[in-house]
């Protein structure tokens, strides 16, 4: 079971990987960061990805689904030259922490990198 470390890692073994970062929705804080961040600040970025997970998990429109599951599994973004995949991670304290993947759009593959992150979140041991 990988630490936060090798999942991100690994993350950034995917076709298009350009940063990835394990961040604490609540604070807003990166609890762990590799590869390049948009804009070239980790904690900034973590902190604005903070505010839009935060928006997504805590707002009923988008958490409608099955009780026996988490109301989000994950957001994606997408721009001119890249994607952004928020994947939130189910823990086993309050599950406020999500993986975030930019993924450039020209080398990467969203649907692996979907498949993938969701693997990475389920074996991610925190703690």
């Amino acid at each position: 079971m990988p630490g936060i470390d090798e999942c991100l890692l690994e993350a950034m073994r995917l076709p298009g990987a350009r940063g990835a970062a394990l961040v604490d929705w609540t604070s807003g804080l990166a609890l762990g960061a590799v590869g390049e961040a948009p804009g070239g600040d980790h904690e900034t970025t973590a902190a604005e990805a903070a505010e839009l997970a935060r928006m997504a998990a805590e707002h009923g429109t988008f958490a409608v689904g099955r009780d026996d599951l988490p109301p989000v599994e994950d957001v994606i973004i997408s721009n001119g030259d890249s994607y952004h995949l928020l994947r939130f991670v189910d823990t086993s304290f309050d599950s406020s922490v999500f993986l975030h993947l930019w993924l450039g759009r020209e080398e990467g593959n969203l649907a692996l990198a979907r498949i993938r992150l969701g693997e990475m979140a389920a074996r991610l041991v925190l703690g």
